[in-house]
């Protein structure tokens, strides 16, 4: 944490506030420790920056994290899905995009489904011996 009196250097929580990549809800750990949320950002926006990605790629694998079950952020959805369409990305790209994210939330039946079936089995044993 900066005790010092002067504010931290933030570029990069000054340039995504300027772009409209910040979330709001980051606001208190900014101001509670910037210099830690100043890093965190930027080791974040690391991959990005290096170039490695189209934009197009970017922007598809942003609403495939933010639509992700685990993650559900809508203001991103709708920010990058923005971004993907102003980069040229087709409705169909997009649409298959949240398709495959959605098997993400399979998961709870693959959990589910087994303990339910043992459960159940375990029940009707217990009531059939009493």
């Amino acid at each position: 944490m900066n005790t010092n009196s002067e504010p931290p250097h933030t570029p990069t929580i000054d340039g995504m506030r300027r772009s409209g990549n910040w979330n709001p809800l980051w606001d208190t750990l900014s101001d509670w420790d910037p210099e830690w949320t100043e890093q965190f950002m930027a080791m974040n926006a690391t991959p990005i920056r290096r170039g490695v990605f189209s934009p197009e790629f970017v922007e598809l694998l942003s609403i495939a994290i933010d639509a992700a079950a685990t993650h559900m952020y809508a203001p991103g959805v709708r920010r990058h899905i923005r971004a993907a369409l102003e980069l040229g990305v087709s409705r169909e790209e997009i649409l298959t995009v949240l398709q495959m994210v959605s098997v993400l939330g399979i998961h709870a039946c693959n959990l589910g489904v087994p303990i339910l079936e043992e459960e159940l089995d375990a029940f009707e044993s217990r009531r059939a011996a009493s």
